[in-house]
Order: C-alpha cells, then structure tokens, then sequence
C-alpha cells in the first residue's frame, strides 16, 4: 500500500512538473522540494475533496455527461494554489482547466505504463 502512495505521488510529481513546464501560465517555485510538497497537497485534494465534490456535484456531473468534472479539478488546482502560500501560481482560468486536463492525461498514462490504476 505504502509503494502505491509513494508511485502515485511520483506520478502526480512528474505530471505537475511536465505541465508548468508546458503552460506558460501554470507556475511551480523552482526548487524540486516545492514541487513536490505542490504534488503532495494537490494529490491529498484529488484523494478526499474530490470524491466528496462528486458526490455533492452528481446531477451536474451526470447532466453535463462528466464534463463538470474539470470544473472540480480546476477548483482543486485553485485550492492547491491558495494552500501552497506561493509556490504554485495560475494565472488565469483557462490556464487551470488545460493544466487539469494535462494533469490528468499525464497521469492517466504514466499510471498505465507502470501498471497502477
């Protein structure tokens, strides 16, 4: 159990640092400990805020057939900015709903290439 936690925080590590590196408008403080405290934060929202926000969210998610949920994973991004006092910056909204989209997609494929869910 302890390994699937410490591979799904390097897996949220790697998708975070490859998505400030590609949007200009998502920043992460220079120094990896900043990263991965970013990570760390944002992969503990992912783990309880999200499924409660679904829960509470279930008629939008269902009648927007699921695309409310980058709506919560954007707020989540927004929240992980306001707990990191700096050390993640977005910019605007757009660049919060593409950074949660890649985010995802980074992760969903490194998570599949080693075998996790």
């Amino acid at each position: 159990m302890l390994r699937s936690i410490l591979l799904r925080w390097i897996v949220l590590t790697m998708a975070v640092a490859f998505t400030s590196w590609l949007l200009p408008g998502i920043q992460v403080s220079s120094d990896f400990v900043a990263l991965l405290m970013v990570s760390a934060v944002l992969g503990f929202l992912l783990a309880i805020l999200k499924p409660i926000l679904m829960l509470l969210t279930c008629p939008l998610v269902v009648l927007t057939l699921g695309l409310f949920t980058l709506v919560i994973n954007t707020s989540l991004l927004y929240v992980t900015q306001a707990l990191t006092n700096g050390k993640f910056h977005i910019d605007n909204f757009l660049w919060a709903l593409l950074a949660s989209i890649i985010i995802g997609v980074v992760s969903m494929i490194l998570n599949g290439i080693l075998g996790e869910d």
